[in-house]
């Protein structure tokens, strides 16, 4: 399902954090809840829910979705972003 102009608008303009923690072995960026607009963290949390597939993570089924040679999911109060290629399983 294609993303809302309003979602792509927020994709592209929020500023993404470099995962540091993870950079050897699952190379993402992320954005955190408190520091971006609530409104459009929820509705881009909503539509991974809702349109996204499942997959494991380890032994813990994730819900990713994939837009344009990048995978989403988030977790908590955190929405997690990579390049399609540097996903390691």
């Amino acid at each position: 399902m294609k993303l809302s102009d309003n979602l792509i608008d927020f994709i592209k303009n929020t500023p993404w954090l470099f995962a540091k923690t993870y950079a050897d072995t699952w190379i993402h960026e992320y954005i955190i809840q408190e520091k971006v607009d609530n409104y459009l963290f929820l509705q881009l949390a909503k539509h991974i829910d809702i349109f996204g597939h499942e997959e494991y993570f380890y032994k813990k089924k994730m819900t990713y979705f994939d837009y344009y040679g990048h995978l989403y999911w988030h977790m908590e109060n955190f929405i997690m972003e990579c390049r399609m290629g540097y996903v390691e399983k």
